[in-house]
């Protein structure tokens, strides 16, 4: 994959970028391009031509993925963008943050706060003292462990505990109801109904 970066730049540096790139420059002084940063690696300056503009590498608050197409019809990922150049400006003032609040679209405008889950607050006191009731358990759950197969010697180590399947409840004293498998018994009228 590729390295990437998104270089967001004010509509007057834009237009002169189209013309450097679309090699329609009138000078070679028009034609030099400079970035350069200081020893903080947030901080810089942006050059084209003789004039300097302050640059920031801001974090984006989600990655971006950015694809190409050899034949304009299937599209190749090139690579996974997490920062943005952003060029000011001589005026503007620097951001003070290191990621920057907004996506790339409208879509996305605000995005931290509207769209990620917030971290949660925990005290850092009551996360070590959770840990280690947690440690103290596992200790005391391997110890046990450890004493229940040195009683029950090495067979018991080699054989897997079974469970032992429960008994069934006794059932109450119900009548069983038994299937009559014998002839029925005939009344006396059936027996009339055969001599006809």
């Amino acid at each position: 994959m590729e390295e990437q970066f998104i270089l967001r730049v004010p509509p007057s540096i834009a237009e002169r970028l189209d013309r450097l790139l679309s090699e329609s420059a009138s000078s070679p002084e028009e034609q030099s391009l400079d970035l350069s940063f200081s020893e903080n690696g947030r901080s810089g300056t942006f050059a084209i031509g003789d004039e300097r503009f302050p640059a920031s590498l801001l974090d984006l608050p989600c990655v971006v993925e950015s694809y190409k197409s050899y034949d304009d019809c299937a599209l190749v990922k090139t690579a996974d963008i997490g920062q943005m150049i952003m060029v000011r400006e001589e005026g503007d003032g620097a951001p003070d943050v290191v990621e920057y609040r907004h996506g790339l679209t409208p879509a996305m405008r605000d995005a931290r706060k509207r769209r990620f889950r917030r971290e949660p607050d925990l005290n850092p006191e009551l996360v070590q003292r959770v840990e280690k009731d947690l440690l103290n358990i596992m200790a005391e759950w391997l110890h046990n462990d450890a004493n229940e197969q040195d009683e029950g010697g090495d067979q018991n180590a080699r054989k897997p505990n079974k469970k032992v399947a429960p008994t069934p409840e006794a059932k109450p004293d119900v009548p069983e109801v038994v299937a009559n498998t014998e002839e029925p018994e005939r009344s006396d009228s059936e027996e009339s109904d055969d001599s006809m």
